[in-house]
């Protein structure tokens, strides 16, 4: 039962690494590489060369990422250079397909094809890190910085863009101070739209809840709706009676979960909900110096 566990979660994890993939290659190939804008990251730098030298998108982001690669799979450990190299793999194929298929961009209005472009490669992008995955290039770079210094990855991504995209203006003929303004303003709603996949994943709540069945409440929340809990003693300000405080962390996503199993057990039981800023330990994040 385990196994099957195991192997249907690595199955589920894979199927959101392809399906973010997708997104984001749609983002490059049918809005801005279609537009002539450069982004940022390797696909930006395979992106110049393919403007400067016609040489293959997909393919000169492989060869430059085999050596990112070998240095993620030392630092981040084997399990993440295992999904970096499928990422690797399906984004550059991915490009390699697509890429011919838009010869001219999807909308004509240049600034739409950098907005839309840019929301479509940090939804994709944010769906791959959400998975312990990455596009290789820079991404690799800032997971490595990210995994010693709490930079949001959003953050890294767009500083080091800035270099690339400056560099574009020098060396690709058709470039102009408007295509890199696009360029700057691909790679900003990029990087804010990877921030905020990242963060609506890991945001989390705090539960207080009051009740007349503390203990059956406790078992609920722990066997049915699997989360943690502490129990805190209270004594009530009026009533001066001592009562069991439970005390829930559960991320965003598991709030419906954990009342459905309030209003199971005690459906007028007192509760507040708050949102906490950020969880540490076990099951939760890592603290990062």
């Amino acid at each position: 039962m385990q196994n099957t566990s195991t192997i249907l979660k690595e199955f589920r994890s894979y199927l959101m690494l392809t399906i973010g993939l997708a997104i984001g290659t749609l983002g490059w190939t049918a809005f801005l590489i279609p537009a002539k804008i450069v982004g940022g990251g390797l696909t930006g730098i395979a992106t110049i060369l393919y403007f400067v030298a016609g040489w293959d998108v997909g393919l000169t982001s492989l060869i430059i990422n085999i050596g990112l690669i070998l240095l993620a799979m030392r630092i981040l450990g084997a399990s993440f250079g295992i999904k970096t190299i499928y990422c690797v793999l399906v984004f550059s194929g991915l490009l390699t397909l697509l890429r011919p298929m838009f010869s001219e961009p999807v909308v004509s209005e240049v600034m739409m094809n950098a907005i839309i472009g840019g929301i479509l490669g940090g939804i994709g992008a944010g769906i791959v890190f959400v998975n312990g995955g990455s596009t290789g290039g820079v991404d690799i770079i800032a997971m490595i910085i990210n995994k010693y210094k709490n930079i949001s990855l959003g953050r890294l991504l767009l500083g080091m863009d800035v270099i690339i995209i400056s560099s574009s203006f020098f060396l690709v003929q058709t470039s102009s101070i408007e295509t890199v303004v696009y360029g700057f303003m691909t790679m900003a709603i990029l990087a804010y739209t990877v921030d905020m996949v990242i963060s609506g994943n890991k945001q989390t709540v705090q539960f207080f809840i009051i009740s007349k069945k503390p203990d059956e409440l406790r078992k609920s929340v722990i066997f049915d709706a699997e989360r943690g809990l502490t129990i805190l003693h209270g004594t009530g300000g009026y009533s001066g009676e001592e009562r069991k405080v439970l005390m829930v962390i559960a991320r965003k996503s598991e709030t419906q979960e954990v009342f459905k199993v309030i209003k199971q057990i005690d459906p007028d039981a007192f509760i507040t909900v708050g949102t906490v800023m950020g969880v540490y330990g076990q099951g939760f994040d890592k603290i990062k110096i």
